[in-house]
């Protein structure tokens, strides 16, 4: 059919077609604001007080590199499976995962990644540098010291361990329950630190004379004995045949020298020291009842532990302060209470008390009495100073830097403000930081150094930013849980920790809490929002308008051709976990 029989006339169709590219065109001149790869700090890492990079650690795990996962721990901390076990995970309180649905279960994929490193032997890569001409003396084989010794010798100082008791690790060993911590553990992580060739000396208790003696071959000196003396509770008959302390009875529980209990046992006391008692009284046979002058919630026990005491049979009597003990014959003694009401609160957020006259006394009648309620260094010379010539606090330490006299630097729980092995080994970090900084810069150096390596806005400070490591190119800006994008996140429950069943708790001190597996571990590493970290998502490249986003072989894995970007900020709106920024173009 042509036009005139159809009555219709058909036209020519053209379509324009560039016989060039279009490449010359440069589109990035159109732009006024600018996108950049911004990683940032993620909330659980600035709230760990010992810095560790856990956003980074869950992504590792969660793409199955196990190793590289626990080496990453290892750069901040050298007891991770300590830690996964006994630390109370304050991370967990401000992982934002929590405000989705439930936080990430930090310390249970800690606690495995260790106890992988473990199975398979597995030997961490740490940088090797030439050794510093200055010794360091270091007073207590517990978490402080061993840790202060582990980042000396990272940084190339020789270390030497000097421990009264037979056998290293403090509280670790003889202050904390098996059930809690294995001894198979301790023993694996303190020849971890061994091998780096840290010499620890057992039975060699240090006097005050040591530190006139240091002079000669120490040119700094670690105090973290600990509090090697329980506090008294000054009241009339504390000193009674038969009442004991709390850590020398963790000591014999640890040694297996305690024969097995019967009838109503009081333990004094409200902090993690009395919960460890009576747990361990159960299992021993009796009743424990727990005696503490404040209300359950102003316990300083960590709440979790305090929860599995009750649910294993422990009895907490409340607003109760002792008054005085009596001895009723071999074996019985009676408790003289002050009962006590609330009269407004502290400072610190715990309820003050008053006598409460109306109600009286009370008596209880016990088989036994057990005060826990705290220690205190064990002799005046190893109380830090608060002031004087060289003087500087910071952080979880104190250091002395005074003429004609070896460096002097406090740690663990003579001044850490919450006495836990987490912070322990923070000031063991931070005790390396100061001393190297001090040897190579200067004591006016010390402060700023570690204020140069602090995680985000909290009171951490890492290891690998020290040393410059690729952490420490990171935006200190912690991210909320406003700045992720949730829209690419699902709900998924949290792994629970599996446990051995309360019967089968009670009965013993195997180790309660049991392990969990690798596919699960995968899992719950891969609810981590890795905040404000590139995890290679490749949203930014995908999203991209202008094809201006390209990858590479660099550590970032992309880059931003600026030549073509025009600035649009899709891809910042795009990264799910606020790993990049947009910031006006300056011509």
């Amino acid at each position: 059919m042509n036009n005139e029989t159809s009555g219709r006339m058909q036209l020519p169709v053209f379509i324009p077609r560039s016989s060039t590219s279009t490449e010359a065109n440069l589109t990035g001149s159109w732009r006024f604001l600018r996108p950049r790869y911004d990683e940032k700090t993620a909330p659980c890492s600035a709230g760990c007080p010992t810095g560790e990079d856990i956003g980074r650690i869950e992504m590792l795990a969660a793409q199955g590199q196990f190793k590289e996962a626990w080496e990453t721990i290892r750069k901040e901390n050298p007891f991770p499976a300590v830690c996964g076990r006994v630390c109370y995970h304050p991370c967990e309180g401000v992982c934002n995962r929590g405000d989705f649905d439930d936080p990430i279960a930090i310390h249970s994929l800690e606690r495995f990644l260790a106890d992988t490193a473990a199975r398979y032997e597995l030997k961490p890569a740490l940088p090797t540098v030439p050794d510093r001409p200055q010794r360091v003396a270091i007073v207590g084989a517990g978490p402080a010291g061993l840790a202060t010794a582990y980042f000396l010798r990272q940084l190339g100082y020789p270390c030497e361990v000097f421990e009264s008791l037979p056998e290293p690790g403090g509280v670790l060993r003889w202050g904390i329950p098996p059930y809690r911590l294995p001894q198979a553990v301790i023993e694996q992580e303190i020849g971890m630190i061994r091998s780096l060739g840290v010499d620890i000396q057992c039975d060699h208790p240090i006097t005050e004379s040591f530190l006139a003696e240091a002079r000669e071959r120490y040119q700094a000196v670690f105090m973290g004995c600990g509090h090697g003396k329980d506090r008294k509770l000054a009241i009339p008959g504390e000193d009674l045949a038969g009442i004991r302390e709390g850590l020398p009875f963790l000591a014999e529980v640890r040694g297996g020298r305690l024969e097995p209990l019967a009838g109503d046992i009081a333990v004094i006391g409200g902090g993690n020291t009395a919960i460890d008692v009576a747990r361990c009284l159960v299992r021993l046979g009796a009743r424990a009842l727990i005696v503490y002058r404040r209300r359950r919630q102003d316990m300083p026990a960590f709440p979790e532990e305090i929860a599995m005491a009750l649910e294993e049979g422990v009895e907490i009597r409340e607003l109760l302060n002792p008054a005085a003990i009596t001895a009723d014959g071999p074996g019985a003694y009676t408790l003289t209470l002050e009962k006590m009401r609330i009269d407004g609160q502290d400072p610190d957020g715990r309820a003050r008390l008053a006598h409460d006259p109306d109600d009286g006394m009370e008596t209880l009648t016990v088989r036994g009495v057990i005060k826990a309620i705290g220690g205190e260094p064990s002799a005046a010379w190893q109380q830090p100073p608060v002031s004087g010539e060289g003087f500087l606090a910071v952080g979880n330490i104190r250091l002395q830097a005074a003429q004609r006299a070896p460096v002097l630097v406090y740690g663990g729980d003579l001044t850490a403000p919450v006495q836990s092995v987490v912070h322990a080994v923070a000031s063991g970090k931070e005790a390396a930081i100061a001393l190297d900084t001090l040897f190579r810069r200067g004591f006016d150096q010390v402060a700023e150094a570690l204020e140069s390596c602090r995680v985000g806005t909290g009171p951490a400070h890492s290891m690998e930013i020290y040393l410059q490591g690729r952490r420490c190119r990171r935006n200190p800006h912690v991210v909320a849980f406003s700045e992720i994008n949730s829209d690419y996140f699902h709900y998924q429950a949290r792994i629970d920790q599996p446990r051995l069943l309360r019967e089968e708790r009670i009965a013993g001190f195997s180790e309660i809490e049991l392990k969990i597996s690798a596919s699960l571990a995968i899992r719950e590493a891969e609810r981590c929002f890795n905040c404000g970290l590139c995890n290679q998502c490749d949203n930014c490249r995908l999203f991209c308008p202008e094809i201006a986003v390209a990858r590479d072989a660099s550590d970032q894995g992309r880059h931003i051709d600026y030549d073509y970007c025009k600035g649009c900020g899709l891809c910042t709106v795009e990264c799910p976990r606020n790993a990049m920024a947009l910031e006006e173009e300056h011509q």
